[in-house]
């Protein structure tokens, strides 16, 4: 076998291209965007036109370092969806122009299923998989959910938030304490500092498996605010401490629902994948839960946490061995989740 995938990710603000062959990584190559730095956020408009400028000199750098050219390429996969339109749009543009130039086929990647199958990614690290059927917790600034994943191509959501996803919250917390943004990396770096027992924040009681941080986004909000107002220098004198406390409460709330869901759906192979599965205090709850409950955990490289075209490549080539193709005329979508 020979079979070489081309994978495009450009969902939101990182431009990536990565090449694959019969399964295992020859290329990953990632574009950031740090322009969104000064305004807080994603900008969409800046991220499109990022895009449009990264695109070619990405998918060249990651042929270049397979050590491939564009025409023994297999088939192309790319991100679709979900994500900012804009961005999906230069990718998905892209990967139709190129494989229509090619005669290959095209293969349509759910960003949150190649997520989740980024635990297969093969390269120069070995590592276990983990074992079909296994739950898999999904934790990034947009989502949060849980699912049961059955095969590459059968997933099932069990859980998932209802308001506001975890990363989201945090970030929204860390710029409230005026960290900047991202706040992820920020509020993980002083949480390490900090005493996580010293503040309490509110938690949601919510009896399905889905989650809410909507609560504890206002809690915390309503907090700092009467403590700056007691002491206008509190923030920059507790800041360790309050991103202590606030990541132990998002890691409680995450667990909670992900322990409930193992034990009742007896599934002891659980994987976590997304942003925030980069966070510190997450990775050592799950080899917590590893230790004490018996769990075959897995956690993905750093590299594989964020998007990345690694991830859609791996899931492209798997759709690829199944056939499962796309037509041209396939558009982007901003919204959707895993059936």
């Amino acid at each position: 076998m020979n079979d070489l995938i081309l994978g495009i990710e450009s969902s939101c603000d990182d431009t990536s291209a990565a090449v694959i062959r019969d399964g295992r990584l020859l290329s990953n190559v990632v574009a950031s965007q740090a322009v969104h730095e000064a305004y807080g956020g994603v900008v969409p408009e800046l991220a499109s036109r990022a895009h449009q400028q990264n695109i070619v000199p990405v998918v060249s750098e990651a042929l270049k370092r397979a050590g491939v050219k564009a025409d023994e390429l297999s088939a192309v996969a790319f991100t679709r969806g979900p994500g900012l339109m804009g961005s999906l749009l230069v990718g998905v543009s892209f990967a139709k122009g190129l494989a229509l130039s090619l005669g290959i086929p095209m293969i349509d990647v759910n960003h949150l299923q190649a997520h989740v199958l980024a635990h297969f990614i093969k390269d120069e690290e070995e590592r276990p998989q983990p074992r079909f059927p296994f739950l898999c917790l999904l934790v990034s600034g947009g989502n949060s959910q849980i699912i049961v994943v059955r095969d590459t191509d059968d997933m099932e959501v069990i859980g998932q938030t209802i308001d506001d996803a975890a990363g989201e919250a945090i970030d929204k917390c860390s710029k409230v304490m005026g960290l900047g943004y991202p706040g992820g990396p920020v509020i993980d770096r002083l949480a390490r500092q900090g005493d996580a027992s010293r503040f309490t924040f509110s938690k949601p009681h919510i009896a399905s498996y889905d989650y809410s941080f909507s609560g504890l986004k206002t809690s915390f909000l309503y907090s700092l605010r009467k403590w700056v107002a007691e002491d206008p220098d509190f923030v920059e004198h507790n800041k360790a401490d309050l991103a202590a406390s606030l990541e132990r409460t998002v890691v409680e709330i995450l667990m909670d629902k992900l322990r409930r869901a193992a034990k009742d759906l007896k599934i002891r192979d659980v994987a976590v994948a997304g942003g925030v599965s980069a966070n510190t205090g997450l990775r050592e709850a799950f080899k917590e839960h590893a230790e004490r409950l018996g769990w075959n955990i897995f956690i993905p490289k750093f590299g594989y946490t964020t998007d990345n075209a690694a991830m859609v490549a791996i899931t492209g080539y798997y759709k690829y061995l199944k056939k499962d193709f796309c037509d041209v005329t396939a558009p982007a979508y901003s919204r959707t989740t895993i059936k």
